[in-house]
């Protein structure tokens, strides 16, 4: 009898709550820690869980894990800042990648940065007011042979220039779309 009111205790503690928000993401997120029987190991993984569900990591839900895998809010923050992978905030409907890796540096890749920051008004790893286009850079890309390289919604374009990375993000900025 003790033992069944054990189990019984232990298996509610085990249920999910909801989270106050009422935000299934947060209880999706839950059960894959969960998965990961709540490791602390298991960080980068469930980082990678929420972002795929919320699409940025903001404060609050930095703490949401935190708690959850039982460390300190700084680790997790300092590890979701860390790696590139990761961000902080939402990001635009399109996005910009430039990469700066020395190849592509040598080649221009700078001045195609300069260029879309001042038709954009934004800086590098920002997004625009009305969330069309984030500009982010990468420190190389890989694509050394094509430099400098620019990736447009996930689509890596060769032999960039200043004009070719406008033409594309006047477009977006444009259009809307």
């Amino acid at each position: 009898m003790i033992a069944t009111l054990a189990s019984r205790k232990r298996k509610k503690a085990e249920r999910v709550l909801p989270h106050p928000s009422g935000d299934k993401r947060f209880k999706l997120l839950e059960v894959h820690m969960k998965k990961h029987q709540h490791r602390q190991d298991a960080l980068i993984e469930v980082l990678h869980k929420a972002q795929e569900l919320f699409g940025f990591l903001e404060d609050g839900l930095l703490l949401f894990i935190a708690h959850g895998l039982k460390l300190p809010p700084g680790r997790v923050y300092g590890v979701a800042t860390f790696y590139h992978f990761f961000t902080l905030k939402p990001k635009g409907r399109h996005t910009c990648v430039v990469c700066m890796g020395t190849a592509c540096y040598v080649k221009g890749a700078d001045k195609v940065v300069a260029a879309i920051e001042a038709h954009a008004k934004i800086k590098a790893g920002e997004t625009t007011a009305d969330g069309q286009l984030s500009l982010l850079t990468a420190r190389c890309i890989g694509a050394c042979g094509i430099a400098p390289a620019v990736v447009y919604d996930g689509t890596v374009t060769p032999r960039q220039t200043s004009e070719a990375a406008l033409e594309c993000v006047k477009q977006w900025l444009n259009h809307g779309s």
